[in-house]
């Protein structure tokens, strides 16, 4: 017998399990919420080991989820940290073509920025791009004036004042180890007893597809976890970046290149590179986990993705344990900077929403299965996005699960 009943079990508390609960507080108040954190405190993993940039959507297929979704989370977050005192800065970014091959798609860029209704864009000359950046390198400029930074650790940290102050719980070292279905409940078994509920939604992130498997789901993505490592520019070396500095991407990939980002709270990053990481939560090279090695060497989809981007791959590795390297991939966007310029910092670890055919899942995806709602794919931009994206998920549940408005 469940020690608990209630209406709604959320699992997860990175910011897309928050904004969800949030908004699942205001749309239904009658009825009783609780979100379920495995570890000690909200955001510890994706959600509190990111770069903090407020994106603005510009490299999103236009018409797509993602697209729509990070525009309209730009505005709206950038309106909730006005709102409620946290952290922001509108900042910018410039995008720099580093070869002359790269220029055309700064074009192709802008007219996507443009599709998805990104105001301000501007091709810049190399004059107005060392206006802008004075120290930056390259050979094609974009700017992205509406780009910002800001805290989403502080954003998390308030979804859950929020969640709390509208009648939800929240619930921290609360680990989901079973799901089963009683009696039209759903039974949620956890490490500090058991749960009953009308209704469950997963965003789990990291774990999202281990949690699916938990509920009997069978999942078309398993989570791949790629590690990004950064370096810090030493504080007497800050000056020479203003804002943000990012490569032309290859759109085939969900990563950006290594980039400079100016951080909220003080200080330059530089980096990611993208690793394969040996650890759901391996934010050290030497991190290992054998269920999770054996989850991502067992898996298809892995050595279908491996065959199509070894390549690309084996350089992100080299990179990770070459700092010269490293270094040289900076160089392209900010030529003054040296070794000695940069010292390692942290890492964060990216859910890599993987398909049996080794494709990598582009856009965000969910499923609703009777009365559960499976999170499976909101990679980058969801922190930008997170507002939207719970917004849509309740959306989504009211009509997977019947919930008439309150």
């Amino acid at each position: 017998m469940a020690d608990q009943r209630l209406d709604i079990v959320i699992v997860g508390g990175g910011i897309v399990g928050l904004s969800t609960a949030m908004q699942a507080c205001q749309a239904f108040p009658r009825l009783r919420l609780l979100l379920v954190e495995k570890e000690d405190r909200v955001a510890r993993h994706q959600s509190g080991h990111n770069s903090g940039v407020i994106h603005s959507g510009i490299y999103y297929k236009p018409g797509s989820l993602k697209a729509k979704l990070c525009v309209e989370g730009a505005a709206s977050m950038v309106a909730f940290c006005r709102e409620h005192a946290i952290p922001i800065e509108i900042c910018g970014k410039i995008i720099v073509a580093t070869t002359v091959e790269e220029v055309p798609r700064l074009q192709g860029l802008l007219e996507r920025g443009q599709a998805n209704g990104i105001i301000g864009l501007k091709l810049l000359d190399k004059a107005q791009a060392r206006e802008i950046e004075p120290h930056c390198g390259g050979v094609g400029w974009l700017h992205v004036p509406g780009t910002g930074i800001t805290d989403y650790v502080a954003v998390c940290q308030k979804y859950a004042e929020l969640i709390m102050a509208q009648g939800g719980t929240v619930s921290t070292g609360t680990e989901v180890t079973g799901i089963t279905r009683s009696n039209g409940e759903i039974v949620v078994e956890t490490n500090r007893g058991s749960v009953a509920a009308r209704y469950l939604i997963n965003c789990a992130g990291l774990h999202s597809d281990r949690i699916s498997r938990l509920a009997g789901e069978k999942t078309e993505v398993t989570i791949v976890p790629f590690r990004g490592e950064y370096y810090d520019l030493v504080p007497e070396k800050e000056h020479l970046v203003r804002g943000l500095l990012y490569p032309v991407p290859d759109l085939r990939f969900p990563f950006l290149g290594v980039h400079f980002t100016r951080r909220i709270g003080g200080g330059v990053d530089a980096g990611p590179n993208a690793v394969l990481a040996f650890k759901r939560e391996g934010y050290r090279r030497t991190d290992f986990s054998l269920q999770d090695a054996a989850t991502t060497f067992a898996y298809s989809g892995f050595w279908r993705m491996a065959a199509k981007y070894w390549r690309s791959g084996a350089g992100e590795f080299y990179r990770s344990f070459h700092k010269p390297a490293f270094v040289r991939a900076l160089q392209t966007l900010l030529p003054e900077v040296q070794s000695a310029d940069l010292v390692a910092n942290g890492s964060g670890v990216r859910a890599t929403a993987v398909s049996c055919d080794g494709s990598l899942v582009d856009d965000f995806q969910f499923v609703c299965s009777d009365n559960i709602l499976h999170v499976w794919n909101v990679v980058s931009p969801a922190a930008t996005a997170s507002l939207p994206i719970g917004r849509e998920i309740v959306r989504m549940a009211q009509r997977g699960f019947g919930l008439e408005p309150q």
